[in-house]
């Protein structure tokens, strides 16, 4: 067979398999229901067996696809998780959000919620977020005299954009990892593009959806609150800490990288205090400084932890298929063709993790797999695409909360705590997360273009 006839042929063996492994992923998750698990393992094994790959070559990628991705951030995501449970667990949730409403005044109270849930999303998942603050969201509306979608939707947007965008949360943390991106970069740019799609957020709430809405506060909820009555609360510095030391000390580890040469002291101090296994175990025991009660220093022991491991488990595995499935589609000619395209059309390239987010998040409905999906099916490509790790991440963690409707449990946690309609949370809420992704993801494009990242 002539060479140049075989690539061809090999290349349209691999690009057949990319689009089963699309396509598989959809069918399984939204057809059948499968978790997201097997529906990610199972085209890659088919992969495996398809004509012209070399099964030992798709053996090595496999297994060092997986274990390379989790080497580098497992632990983290765990750490991450720990320092979720504490701050759930101490009240400092309801500390940085009432230190929000004296900041911003209480006559502001959407756009301190809004505020609120820019910060607590980097370090908690934004479901369990949503279920704390909820009972102070029924509250506000209800004093304020404004209906539930005023009060709810920026806050709602607002966690879910630093969920998907910002690390250590696990999703962007592990997108960061398979795609190759500096954390403390990834961190740093990704909070500016986070704040500004947050205000998009509120905007959105308190002068479209929300005057629209007619659905009042509950009094369901009122006076109740997963806090416990005999927790004393954390004062407002050390609420914050746990969250603010790690991120200061992986972006100040980036910065320092860039300006000081290599052996000066201050980097050799930084890049061990940035290394995210040590910044974030500094966070852990800051957020466990904060317990003030025998029994839940025994609970932090233990049951917090495990709490922890369960959270992260689905993530951890997730990850880890995402490098395999990077470093499996690496190794084809697919990927180059799929940046040709690109290319040889003139299309901005910071569009296709943009769009691959947008399709995971439309396939599983969860952030979270959707920031990871784009990264492993974007990583391959970034060297044929002339795009840095960085954008790659941003463009397609903005990309993978564009849509949230009724395939999302997080929708369905908001719209039952707010007694909503369907119609009307997926017009706010779904209105809210596709306009805050949008200006995320623009404020990304004017960052790449101007050379940041």
């Amino acid at each position: 067979m002539d060479p140049s006839t075989a690539v061809n042929t090999s290349a349209a063996i691999s690009l057949i398999g990319f689009g089963i492994v699309i396509f598989l992923l959809l069918f399984l998750i939204a057809k059948w229901k499968w978790h997201v698990f097997f529906a990610l393992l199972i085209p890659i094994i088919f992969f495996g067996i398809l004509p012209g790959v070399q099964q030992n070559n798709f053996i090595d990628a496999f297994e060092s696809g997986f274990g390379s991705t989790l080497g580098s951030i497992g632990v983290v995501i765990v750490l991450g998780s720990i320092i979720a449970e504490a701050l759930k667990h101490t009240g400092a949730i309801q500390v940085i959000t009432k230190s929000m409403v004296d900041l911003v005044g209480s006559k502001r109270m959407p756009l301190a919620l809004t505020l609120s849930g820019f910060i607590i999303g980097v370090a908690i998942f934004s479901d369990v977020a949503y279920v704390i603050l909820n009972p102070l969201v029924h509250s506000a509306a209800k004093s304020m005299g404004v209906g539930i979608a005023v009060m709810s939707t920026g806050l709602v947007g607002a966690l879910q954009l630093t969920h998907a965008i910002v690390p250590p949360t696990p999703g962007p943390l592990a997108a960061a990892a398979i795609v190759g991106a500096d954390i403390g970069k990834t961190i740093i740019f990704g909070s500016i593009a986070c704040l500004f799609g947050s205000l998009a957020c509120w905007a959105w709430g308190v002068f479209v959806a929300g005057p629209r809405i007619k659905t009042m506060a509950s009094d369901e909820f009122l006076g109740t609150t997963d806090a416990d009555a005999t927790v004393v609360l954390p004062s407002t510095l050390s609420s914050y800490m746990p969250i603010v030391i790690p991120i200061v000390l992986i972006g100040t580890q980036s910065v320092v990288s860039l300006f000081l040469p290599e052996g000066h002291i201050l980097r050799t101090i930084f890049l061990y205090l940035g290394w995210p296994v040590v910044a974030l175990s500094i966070g852990v025991w800051l957020a466990y400084r904060n317990i003030t009660n025998d029994d839940d220093r025994q609970k932090a022991k233990d049951q917090w932890v495990e709490s922890a491991l369960k959270t992260s488990a689905m993530i951890l595995v997730v990850t880890g298929l995402g490098g395999s499935l990077s470093a499996i589609l690496r190794g084809t000619p697919a990927v180059d063709f799929i940046a040709a395209l690109f290319t040889d059309y003139g299309l901005p390239t910071i569009l296709l993790p943009f769009v691959m987010g947008i399709i995971g998040n439309m396939i599983t409905g969860s952030t979270t797999v959707g920031v990871i999906t784009a990264a492993a099916l974007v990583a391959p490509m970034l060297t044929s695409l002339n795009l840095s790790p960085e954008a790659a991440m941003l463009s397609g963690a903005s990309g993978s909360v564009i849509i949230k409707y009724v395939n999302s449990s997080y929708f369905w946690v908001c719209t039952s705590l707010t007694r909503l309609s369907v119609p009307d949370a997926v017009f706010s809420y779904g209105g809210a997360t596709l306009v805050g992704g949008l200006t995320s993801f623009m404020v990304v494009c004017l960052m790449w273009g101007a050379g940041f990242i």
